[in-house]
């Protein structure tokens, strides 16, 4: 099966605003995405991450083309998914804006691999990524990363976004 980005006319106005709201319903756990292209590094917060598969353990992130992550991560062979734990929304919106992007990483606790890449020590999880593809689609494109490693921190807390509001989880009591 051969994919093809096919884009077709909306027929309906507002259905760009009714996903956008619908999807804001749907809490999501807040990543910082790092790269670096041996001349840049960057990172910025983002959502769109999802698991693809186990064998071989793979992720997918999906990046806006406007953003500078997008341009780096077009030329660079790696990045990093910080998941970030419930005591670091600060980190987050610093990293969504808060902050200009050369100040971003003066915030936490940041270490760099040899490619120079980011990642957040007191993450709860690190996932260092080797770029296999890449696919665009309308206004983003799709990066699937082959993991290469994972660093562990101590919370397993994440921090989540659900309607335009941070918040975190509450394990359910069980009813045995």
């Amino acid at each position: 099966m051969t994919l093809a980005a096919v884009q077709r006319p909306i027929a309906d106005p507002d259905l760009g605003s009714r996903f956008k709201e619908a999807l804001r319903g749907v809490a999501s756990t807040v990543h910082i995405i790092t790269a670096s292209d041996g001349v840049r590094r960057h990172g910025m917060t983002a959502t769109a991450v999802m698991s693809v598969t186990m064998d071989p353990p793979a992720l997918v992130i999906c990046l806006n083309k406007s953003t500078l992550l997008h341009d780096i991560l077009c030329c660079a062979r790696s990045f990093c998914v910080n998941v970030l734990d419930e005591t670091q929304e600060s980190l987050s919106t610093a990293f969504s804006g808060g902050v200009p992007p050369a100040e971003r990483f003066s915030r936490g606790s940041w270490c760099f691999d040899e490619g120079g890449i980011g990642y957040l020590e007191d993450a709860q999880s690190s996932i260092f990524c080797e770029k296999v593809a890449a696919m665009p689609y309308g206004t983003h494109s799709l990066f699937i990363g082959e993991v290469r490693d994972v660093r562990f921190g101590v919370s397993q807390t994440p921090l989540l976004y659900h309607n335009a509001s941070y918040c975190t989880s509450l394990p359910r009591m069980r009813a045995d």
